[in-house]
């Protein structure tokens, strides 16, 4: 345990979380922040103070512009905790923490969740094949070490990030054989009624129609529409088919990127028994909490950022504000009702600016059904290899959700815990029934929810 009194813990260093922290040290909060990464940055801005220019050229300005919010936060005087894995939250507030081999725990006076998002399965034939993997994957590794595939790569999918993990392929010399897009001309009608609203952020907006005019200029084939994705392989994946309109088509390759979208991590907030919807729009788990971040029924505990839904890092610093300030609050209750009533107001404000496009980009790049549910024989579970088949049989069997789903399966008891099986587990049995997904409901994830040793485990 910290030897100093602690009055605010935050989960995750990346936008919401260096925000949240930021504004608390403003206010005279002891603030500790617990992170797995060696640097604050999260996701997003990961490694960005340590980046080089050349990298920062190749990666772009939006990351470039994560430096000073990192440089900020470590001049803030905010206790970072490095290479710190949460692996429990009690509701009670006390936060168990893996770090250098010691389990470690803090009682502070309040929680700030910021754990991020996560990829969206893509469960697609092949897609556990040596040498597949997300987007995502393909852009850390870019990040931390400038690490780029040797052979040509094909990315295929939907969202903003494979479009700009594309660009920044092209700037890095990185040969990309082939861009195939699954978002179709009915998503582009779809989205096209939330469009007006969407036009308060247009420098976004411009930002990626500027990254598509880049890949049309590249040379790079572009496949628009694409169904039927599969990737083909024997000891590793050697080619990706598919058809748009009528037309089949194969490209030869060796390295494949995949990449449907961004979820919320909510590990933490199912463990800790929080409310949770399914958000129809982004078509996955948010948990439920109040204005200021609060969750509902767990006084004492916020959440920021794009643990609480998808809001891209502009928006999650905000989010990062508004949840240090209600906690400042409820602290020390040092501004008086009409004072934090206001500046809540104001950046509530600006939150609401900050994420007016998400509804069009919810609706263009929302992940086709073929694509979340997959067929019988793909395996959805990788940690324990159970297959679409499988799932849907015992369903028939009488198994009625994902937690009723381990006692038959295993799924979701692997290492990974579920976040690369559990929201496609949900929406295959909620077909399968034919309810709706809030109906068949979500595994039980209980802590730990990182691996621990028994060791580790007694040395607390």
């Amino acid at each position: 345990m910290l030897d100093e009194p602690i009055e605010l813990a935050i989960v995750g260093a990346g936008p919401a979380g260096m925000a949240a922290a930021l504004t608390a040290r403003s206010a005279g909060l002891s603030v500790v922040v617990l992170d797995e990464q060696a640097a604050p940055g999260g996701q997003i801005y990961r490694a960005v103070t340590s980046a080089t220019t050349g990298r920062c050229d190749v990666l772009g300005p939006d990351y470039a512009a994560g430096r000073e919010l990192a440089r900020d936060f470590e001049a803030s005087g905010a206790r970072h905790e490095y290479g710190a894995a949460v692996w429990q939250v009690t509701p009670e507030g006390r936060v168990h923490y893996l770090q250098a081999g010691q389990s470690r725990m803090i009682e502070p006076g309040k929680v700030i969740l910021c754990t991020g998002a996560m990829e969206r399965p893509f469960p697609i034939p092949g897609w556990t094949l040596p040498g597949v993997l997300t987007a995502g994957a393909a852009q850390i590794l870019l990040k931390t070490g400038d690490v780029v595939p040797a052979d040509p790569v094909v990315l295929a999918g939907c969202g903003p990030l494979l479009y700009l993990l594309a660009w920044q392929y092209l700037r890095a010399g990185v040969p990309i054989k082939a861009f195939i897009e699954t978002t179709s001309p009915a998503d582009y009608r779809r989205a096209l009624v939330k469009l007006p609203a969407a036009l308060i952020q247009w420098r976004l907006l411009a930002k990626g129609i500027g990254l598509k005019a880049a890949l049309l200029g590249s040379g790079v084939p572009i496949f628009s529409g694409a169904r039927e994705l599969r990737i083909e392989g024997g000891k590793s994946a050697e080619a990706i088919e598919f058809r748009t309109g009528n037309q089949q088509h194969r490209v030869e390759a060796r390295v494949f990127l995949l990449h449907q979208g961004v979820v919320p991590n909510t590990q933490i907030t199912w463990s800790l028994r929080a409310s949770h919807v399914w958000d129809q729009a982004q078509l996955c788990w948010t948990p439920q909490a109040s204005v200021g971040g609060e969750l509902i029924g767990l006084p004492g505990i916020f959440i920021a950022g794009d643990g609480a839904g998808i809001i891209g890092a502009e928006a999650s610093r905000l989010s990062g504000r508004v949840a240090a300030l209600a906690a400042l609050q409820a602290l020390r209750g040092s501004h008086s009702d009409a004072q934090f009533e206001s500046e809540a107001a104001a950046l509530l404000r600006d939150l609401r600016r900050a994420t007016a496009a998400r509804p069009f980009l919810d609706a263009l790049y929302r992940p086709r059904a073929e694509f979340r549910i997959p067929a019988d024989e793909v395996i959805v579970c990788r940690c324990e290899e159970v297959t679409a088949g499988e799932i849907r049989k015992h369903v028939r069997s009488g198994c009625l959700g994902p937690n009723q789903l381990k006692s038959f399966t295993r799924c979701g008891m692997g290492p990974c815990q579920g976040r690369q099986c559990g929201i496609t587990a949900t929406e295959i049995i909620a077909a399968e029934r034919g309810v709706a997904a809030s109906e068949a409901g979500y595994q039980r994830v209980r802590p730990p929810i990182k691996p621990i040793s028994l060791g580790e485990l007694g040395g607390l």
